[in-house]
């Protein structure tokens, strides 16, 4: 406001030009996006016609229709939320209790475990590929959506309890304390008390590791062979010949495995929010 008074042509400066770079940053996000949109409602005929003439080509359902009409993109979305949701319910079970346990108790090596949980979420996948698969194989789980399960608990888990112990520090001690007066186990006051305080954070974590499994192309790619996710039937989508490359139902087969995740978003968005920022400003 001090700028304002005293030098306003250098105030609308700035705000123009931050609301400039405000909308290129929007467009370079967003384009890509809308462009997929776009090529999935656009005819195998259409995709070759200059930007104009395509933005404003005949719009069309078929490749919705023929997306959902594959019997292998259906099961792609089966097993998909299959090993998502599974995945995420136990990083979250686990992942609780473990944070529970880090942010709250005092004992010997606590940092040193919180060193190599952080050093085990940021390992990449490649390295322990061939580990995973001899394990895989060993307990028959080889192309079993379990077993697919198992490998994301690889980098949910360790995401999961990094998240959840910085939130479980900053809850104050004295509604802990309030509850094992009542007379509540600890246990009980985990899930009555801390559970129903750390739901933004639980919220956030448990989306954020829903994405990265939802997305997961790379062990789905290697321990599935027939029974496979929804990334990795959209990567081996093909045309009516080798030399056909259909990108408009690849486009809409994109959109509606996007979908999901915008819904989540959007429904969540204040917990999301909230999960956060938690922490952020200590008073």
């Amino acid at each position: 406001m001090y700028l304002k008074r005293t030098k306003p042509g250098l105030y609308y400066l700035q705000r123009t030009l931050f609301y400039l770079l405000v909308i290129v940053i929007t467009l370079y996000l967003l384009l890509p996006f809308g462009w997929a949109v776009l090529t999935s409602f656009r005819r195998a005929t259409d995709l070759f016609l200059p930007p104009l003439q395509f933005a404003f080509a005949p719009t069309t359902l078929d490749n919705y229709t023929q997306v959902f009409a594959n019997a292998s993109f259906r099961r792609g979305l089966f097993f998909s939320t299959i090993v998502a949701v599974g995945a995420v319910a136990v990083s979250l079970l686990f992942g609780s209790f473990a944070a529970y346990a880090l942010g709250r108790f005092r004992f010997r090596g606590k940092q040193f475990i919180m060193y190599i949980i952080l050093a085990v979420s940021v390992f990449p996948q490649i390295a322990v590929l061939g580990g995973l698969f001899t394990l895989i194989t060993r307990f028959n789980l080889f192309d079993n959506p379990i077993g697919l399960m198992v490998s994301y608990l690889i980098f949910t888990i360790p995401f999961t309890v990094w998240v959840l112990t910085s939130f479980v520090r900053d809850i104050p001690g004295e509604l802990e304390e309030a509850a094992l007066v009542d007379g509540a186990s600890p246990l009980q006051t985990l899930f009555k008390v801390l559970f129903p305080v750390m739901m933004p954070a639980l919220v956030t974590t448990g989306l954020l590791a829903f994405i990265n499994a939802w997305n997961e192309y790379l062990f789905a790619l290697t321990f599935m062979s027939t029974n496979r996710t929804v990334p990795v039937v959209i990567a081996n989508y093909s045309g009516a010949s080798q030399f056909d490359q259909p990108w408009g139902p690849i486009m809409a087969a994109s959109i509606v495995v996007t979908i999901p995740l915008i819904t989540l978003v959007l429904v969540f968005q204040r917990n999301i929010v909230s999960g956060l920022t938690a922490g952020a400003v200590k008073g």
